[in-house]
């Protein structure tokens, strides 16, 4: 009898310490193990684990396996290079209410690349996309987190459809009430009509609420008072160029009294740029934290029409009927170019990608954003962010650079780093896992293995039913 009670005894002793050693335990969701984690502000590749629940980093291990954390799904991420999922830091939603669909179908398209966050850069559907942005927010829709900033900011008849158009001071506030009424996450300004006095005073009251602004600059303004005013992010590197000019002032002068234009002023600024204040542009935005997206891949599309044929294109089988359609008016407008207008815009874009490089050796923040859109014609959304940071490592600008491009420098800009940005304990789990280093190719952005999105893991194979359905 004695014995028997010794062996119940111990029997019990046995289950209690089972049960501690189980409740010592650590359960997630998810474990990324034994990847090779990419840091997006050093180029440090280091082998670790990456534990996730409820949609976020819970944390990152780099030490010997941890024996007390367990997981429901475990992937096996040896030999396998894990990094950010891309931000697209210059995209369109924009149609009209026929091509709502077509737009909404690009959703997968950006997640099937990778690009689990995209910056709209205004366009004529806010209503669709802040649903979209929602139900995305709610994990009831696939596709990426969107920032979004609304209908743009231009003045009376400006070109695109949905623009807010400010003649006034009270204009520009009632554009920003309406605004931040929907919420927006940023304001742009475009410059096909505003004036320069308008332009500068949109940017000086969105300063003044604090919120984020990027845009076009009207060729009768000045880069440096655009960036005395307090622009955070210039679009395209024309501005760029006209503020690298030694002639900036005087083709500035006769943009305002209408001797020139919008294209005729490109070949003066081209020949007039000055390293001397090409060098004081560059400290000047350092300086202002003002980013700059060079659109390297939309602008080589552009100026090579007349040569590439994308009739066999293989996204544009993805692209529906109508957003083809949209691509008709530059494609027209290219093949009715003349034959110096052509080379003219060669040569400029040959100029821009020595700007972009030339920009990034003086530490000027860049976004790689790919302009992907309706009527931009063969800039399809998804793989054109890759084309894009493709381009810029083929200026000279390292892949660490061209990475940091998208997801690093796309939070530090929409003040986003304490959830995105970096792969660390407690910033939302967007993620891409890929076959191979793009340190060391920076092609290899396109093999992706999976893609996780708040968590949600999507295989090769769900990434493909994802853009063929």
């Amino acid at each position: 009898m004695r014995y028997s009670f010794s062996l119940l005894g111990i029997g019990m002793l046995f289950l209690v310490l089972i049960s501690c050693e189980a409740e010592k335990k650590v359960f997630y969701d998810t474990l990324l193990k034994g990847g090779n984690i990419i840091n997006l502000e050093d180029g440090s590749v280091v082998v670790g684990d990456i534990y996730i629940s409820d949609g976020q980093i819970a944390k990152v291990s780099y030490d010997k396996a941890d024996e007390n954390s367990t997981a429901k799904n475990v992937v096996d991420a040896t030999g396998k290079f894990i990094l950010p999922g891309f931000w697209d830091n210059h995209v369109h939603f924009r149609g009209g209410d026929s091509l709502i669909e077509a737009n909404k179908r690009f959703l997968g398209l950006f997640i099937a690349n990778g690009i689990t966050t995209v910056r709209d850069a205004g366009g004529d559907l806010t209503t669709a996309v802040m649903q979209w942005k929602k139900a995305i927010e709610n994990d009831d829709m696939v596709g990426p987190t969107i920032f979004t900033s609304g209908p743009k900011i231009d003045g009376p008849g400006g070109t695109w459809a949905g623009s807010l158009e400010v003649e006034n001071e009270a204009d520009i506030e009632e554009a920003l009430d309406s605004l931040e009424a929907i919420p927006t996450d940023f304001v742009k300004i475009y410059d096909s009509k505003i004036s320069e006095e308008n332009y500068l005073n949109t940017i000086r009251a969105v300063e003044k609420r604090g919120l984020i602004t990027s845009g076009h600059m009207p060729f009768t303004a000045t880069l440096e008072s655009t960036i005395d005013a307090g622009v955070d992010a210039v679009e395209h590197l024309y501005y760029i160029m006209k503020g690298c000019s030694s002639q900036e002032d005087v083709v500035t002068e006769q943009l305002q009294d209408n001797k020139i234009g919008f294209w005729d002023a490109m070949p003066i600024l081209q020949s007039t740029y000055d390293d001397s204040v090409a060098k004081q542009t560059f400290e000047h935005l350092k300086q202002k934290n003002v980013f700059v997206v060079p659109t390297l891949h939309i602008g080589n599309t552009l100026s090579y029409m007349d040569e590439v044929d994308h009739s066999e294109d293989a996204y544009l089988r993805y692209m529906s009927p109508g957003i083809v359609k949209t691509y008709e008016g530059r494609i027209n407008r290219a093949k009715n170019a003349s034959e110096k207008a052509i080379q003219d815009r060669k040569v400029l874009d040959t100029f821009f990608k020595k700007l972009a490089l030339t920009l990034n050796q003086n530490e000027v923040s860049l976004l790689a954003g790919s302009d992907s859109g309706a009527f931009n014609s063969y800039i399809y959304p998804g793989i054109s962010l890759h084309k894009e940071m493709e381009a810029m490592v083929d200026t000279g600008i390292s892949p660490l650079d061209a990475l940091k491009a998208s997801a690093y420098n796309g939070a530090k800009f929409l003040k986003q780093t304490s959830d995105y940005g970096t792969l660390e304990s407690g910033k939302v789990a967007d993620i891409v896992i890929l076959d191979n280093n793009p340190l060391k190719n920076i092609k290899n952005t396109r093999n992706i293995f999976m893609v996780l999105k708040h968590g949600e893991k999507f295989t090769k194979e769900s990434l493909e039913q994802i853009i063929t359905n």
